[in-house]
């Protein structure tokens, strides 16, 4: 009866608690949808940095990230690159050569990150392939093919099929050259790896450098990514003079990011439900004050002053409930339709890709929010019925019956 009462109460005034209702919906919805949306921009920095380059895990000498210097390459790599495609957990593997150089045009020169590859086995690896906006991907047989971002096209003012000049220390610590015909323009998230980064191929570097093949980096992509720790253990245990990191080591900004992104999704959706406690409390003070008289004769007639208080919560919890609930089926619905069509963000790309995010934006949730936001939701029905309860509790009824 308690319940049925309750419920009946918080519609007697049918505009005022309307008016509550849409507050606290369209204010989770709100929450809920802002958190999406931030937690999918962290998700696809993640994604588009592993795809790009970073890979789950590199390989490289130990003392390689302090001195990057083309004499630093991995003893007897590619044996050991041949050891890690045959590894337990591990997808696919790539050895890269890495040179730090100039890349010159007749028009200007800037520096630029060299990275020696092989096409078939890059492709398993990044999908800098899938990102070729004009020309191809290494299509031909020709030597000293190389392929470049549009955003250091457009520094050095080259078009396909033009020549480019790199420069570089050579395994003698003389200085290498090396002409090199566009074949590819790429464009990925990220504006400034598209600016400061080629790709070439190994063999063509090998023959510059007349060198056997080497391997400053391995890189690698695990079967599972929830299997990432024990893949990194095993390489580990496998291989203890080498330097193994994860996404996680090489990108610690981004991890940061990825770890505390459900802390920041839920402190922001508590900060929503702590403002809207405020407009739930001033309802329910507003009902019981309008109810005063009908309170002190229910108190006056015998009834428990606990039922009182348990009948004010409960007119709480199913108005807060009310608004959450559609609140959720809101961001529910409208989160699954943008997490499949996606927000179109072209607009402001220039920003977006100064950070590595995609124009293309897909709102993601977690299941476990809408669990914890309707615990959420009744906690906060809960602290915001304390003080209207409270003063129904505090009626005296004689008072109560000839003031109101």
């Amino acid at each position: 009866m308690l319940l049925a009462l309750a419920w009946k109460n918080i519609w007697r005034n049918k505009k005022r608690s309307g008016i509550i209702v849409a507050a606290i919906t369209f204010g989770l919805w709100g929450g809920l949808f802002s958190s999406a949306i931030m937690v999918g921009m962290t998700e696809s920095m993640v994604e588009t940095a592993i795809s790009r380059n970073l890979s789950h895990i590199q390989i490289h000498k130990v003392d390689y990230d302090q001195n990057r210097d083309i004499r630093n390459f991995l003893p007897d790599g590619p044996r050991i690159l041949s050891e890690i495609e045959d590894f337990g957990g591990v997808s696919a593997a790539e050895g890269r050569t890495l040179v730090v150089g100039m890349a010159a045009s007749a028009s200007s020169s800037y520096g630029v990150n060299i990275t020696g590859i092989i096409p078939e086995d890059s492709k398993k690896i990044t999908d800098i392939y899938s990102k070729i906006v004009e020309g191809s991907y290494f299509g031909t047989d020709k030597r000293n093919q190389i392929i470049i971002g549009t955003k250091l096209a457009e520094r050095l003012n080259l078009k396909l099929n033009h020549k480019i000049i790199l420069s570089f220390q050579d395994l003698q610590g003389g200085i290498a050259y090396i002409a090199c015909r566009i074949v590819g323009f790429f464009k990925t998230n990220s504006s400034q790896f598209d600016e400061a980064n080629v790709f070439v191929l190994q063999k063509d570097l090998f023959r510059i450098l007349s060198t056997a093949p080497i391997v400053h980096e391995i890189a690698i992509r695990v079967q599972n990514i929830e299997k990432l720790d024990m893949v990194m253990a095993s390489l580990r245990s496998a291989f203890p003079d080498l330097q193994i990191e994860s996404w996680k080591d090489l990108a610690p900004e981004l991890a940061y990011l990825s770890q505390n992104a459900n802390i920041y999704m839920y402190l922001f959706v508590g900060i929503i439900l702590f403002a809207l406690l405020f407009g739930i409390t001033n309802t329910m003070l507003m009902s019981v004050v309008d109810r005063i008289r009908e309170l002190g004769v229910l108190i006056a007639i015998g009834m428990k002053k606990s039922k009182v208080f348990s009948m004010i919560v409960l007119e709480t919890v199913f108005l807060s409930l009310t608004g959450g609930l559609l609140g959720i089926a809101i961001g529910m619905i409208s989160i699954a339709y943008y997490g499949d069509t996606g927000i179109d963000l072209t607009a402001i790309s220039v920003s977006l890709e100064s950070f590595g995010a995609s124009a293309i934006l897909y709102p993601i949730l977690p299941v476990a929010m809408y669990l914890v936001l309707t615990v959420m939701i009744i906690l906060a029905a809960n602290i915001a019925a304390l003080l209207p309860a409270w003063k129904a509790t505090h009626l005296v009824p004689s008072e109560a019956i000839r003031t109101y």
